[in-house]
Parts: C-alpha cells; structure tokens; sequence
C-alpha cells in the first residue's frame, strides 16, 4: 500500500476507535442503579459496573437491562466502523477492541469500569455470530452447573478465539479479526483475576447466594 493510501486508513482507523471507545465507556449498570436506587453500583458487591453486579444491587429486571444496554454498545460501536469504512477489516478490529476497551476503563467514570463480558458478546455477534452463540451456551452450560457466573465468563471467553479460529476465520481470513477476537477474550480473562484467585480459594460467591 502507497504512503498517500495508508494514511486515510490509518485516520479512519483511529478516528472510528475513539468513537467506539467513547460508545464501550457509556456507564449503563452505573446510570440504571444511579436512576433507579440514587446510589453508586460500585459501592457494592463486587464493585464494578456489569450485570452481575447490578443485579445483587438492584435486582434482575436492571441487571437484564444493563446487559442489554452493555452487548448493544459493543454491537453499535463496531456497526458504526464497518458502515463508515465500508467493512475495513483493520478498522473494525481496532474499533472492537477500543469498545471493550471503553467499557473496561470509562472515561466518564475516572476509568473505573466493568469486566467486558457483555461489550465484548455485542462487539462479536456482529463479527462472528456462530462462535460468540457456542460461547455464551457455554457460558450458561457453565453457570447453571456451577452456580459461577465468573467461571462461566471465564470459560466463555477463552473458548471463543478457538471456535472464532475454526469456524469463522477459514471464511473471513483477517487476521485483524482474529487479533481482535484474541484480544478482547484476554481482557476479559485478565480482569477477572480476582475472580480466579478466589475460585481457586474456595471464597468466590455464587449467584443467587446471599
């Protein structure tokens, strides 16, 4: 690619990331309990802004709200990418990864975030539909054995970059979208590493549990 060629790319590339950064920071679980209970959801629980945490905050109906709300940003900041830069698989990639991103680390929230796992599933039914479904039925396959909704994001996530290799790399070779699909699964699994330490130890609460 010429010099005079990349650089609108390379402007697309990280114009449409912000955008998609900005889109993943929206707080929802923190707007919902702010609206609904007057509080900070991360005064509570686990302390950070997910569904889960909504949900011993403020019950299921805003949990089931802020998930929504979280997977439909994920899913609108990539849409947004691939619309403008006529589905650039660089684009998009860098567009998925700056969505979780947001999420992760807010802006509107001094970078004081969630754990991706609702993003990242938005980010990914857009791009890979078939791989992100066979990780979210793991997921709940997960979480219904184990009562852990951390394991249950846990095993998600590292099962997704391998269903995403198998099945919908072969059909869209990018490996901008693969890099993606690693990456955001690593975020994912990194943030959670509180999570793992008390699994491991025997002290992580299960759902439902009081």
């Amino acid at each position: 690619m010429r010099e005079t060629d990349r650089r609108p790319l390379e402007s697309m590339t990280f114009l449409l990331a912000f955008i998609a950064y900005l889109f993943g920071s929206i707080p929802f679980g923190y707007l919902i309990v702010k609206l609904k209970e007057g509080r900070d959801v991360r005064s509570g629980g686990s302390g950070n802004i997910g569904a889960t945490n909504v949900l011993r905050t403020a019950g299921r109906g805003s949990a089931i709200l802020t998930l929504a709300l979280d997977a439909a940003k994920g899913y609108l900041a990539v849409w947004i990418a691939g619309w403008i830069s006529h589905h650039s698989p660089q684009v998009i990639a860098f567009a998925a990864m700056a969505a979780v991103l947001g999420h992760l680390f807010p802006i509107y929230l001094k970078f004081r975030g969630g754990k991706g796992v609702a993003t990242a599933l938005g980010v990914f039914l857009y791009l890979a539909l078939g791989p992100i479904l066979l990780a979210a039925g793991l997921f709940l396959g997960v979480v219904l054995l184990s009562r852990y909704v951390s394991l249950g994001s846990i095993a998600a996530a590292a099962a997704f970059p391998v269903a995403y290799y198998l099945w919908a790399y072969p059909k869209n070779p990018s490996p901008w979208l693969l890099f993606a699909a690693l990456f955001c699964s690593g975020l994912v699994i990194a943030k959670h590493h509180g999570n793992i330490h008390r699994l491991w130890a025997g002290t992580e609460r299960k759902l439902g549990a009081s």
